[in-house]
């Protein structure tokens, strides 16, 4: 099953800043609660894992990534990642262009296209619930990026900005993902009619 994403995360903030965060891999892992980089391979492969909070449980990903373009002039990535769980039940495949725009004010904006290929229990979801899922990680993600970018100035705005990446969750909220499933079905039971705060 394939999912195709597309979002624009607005970023208060220089666009050489946002840019110092985007060219650095583990910098972009480190936006993901839960995901870290644990190897470097060379220059353009690297190895890494996600864990995934639900209650009590918790699952681990694993997966290599390849740089395909770093473009410093247009400011753009293009990676590709390939991971499964570790319990061999399900696999995915990732490619995701994002690149940093200058906006009017002397902010920027992240803006990213990905396309992913799941397959095995993970797929089992469904395409409405993959991309409901998908939503709440790149909000997380895009939360992060723009306080890391933030962070990397100056002032008392930098400073709370470092103390909130510090106070991040150390795994993808699970339990979000799951909301997120339960808000889509009473969705389409309901025509759309359903609220999504809890």
């Amino acid at each position: 099953m394939q999912v195709k994403i597309d979002r624009v995360i607005p970023i208060d903030g220089p666009a050489s800043s946002a840019w110092q965060v985007l060219s650095s891999i583990t910098e972009v892992a480190s936006c993901m609660p839960g995901a870290e980089i644990t190897e470097q391979v060379d220059e353009s492969n690297f190895k890494g894992q996600v864990k995934v909070k639900a209650g009590p449980a918790t699952a681990q990903f694993k997966g290599d990534l390849e740089i395909k373009r770093l473009d410093a002039a247009s400011r753009e990535l293009h990676l590709v990642g390939k991971g499964a769980d570790t319990k061999g039940s399900s696999n995915a495949v990732m490619d995701l262009t994002a690149n940093i725009r200058e906006t009017d004010g002397g902010g920027c904006e992240l803006v990213g296209a990905a396309e992913v290929t799941v397959n095995g229990k993970i797929a089992s979801l469904g395409g409405r619930l993959m991309t409901s899922v998908s939503d709440q990680v790149l909000k997380q993600f895009g939360d992060n990026f723009a306080t890391k970018v933030l962070a990397l100035g100056e002032g008392a705005e930098a400073e709370a900005a470092a103390v909130k990446l510090e106070e991040q969750p150390k795994e993808v909220n699970g339990l979000a993902f799951l909301w997120a499933m339960v808000v889509d079905f009473f969705k389409r039971l309901f025509g759309g009619k359903t609220g999504t705060t809890p």
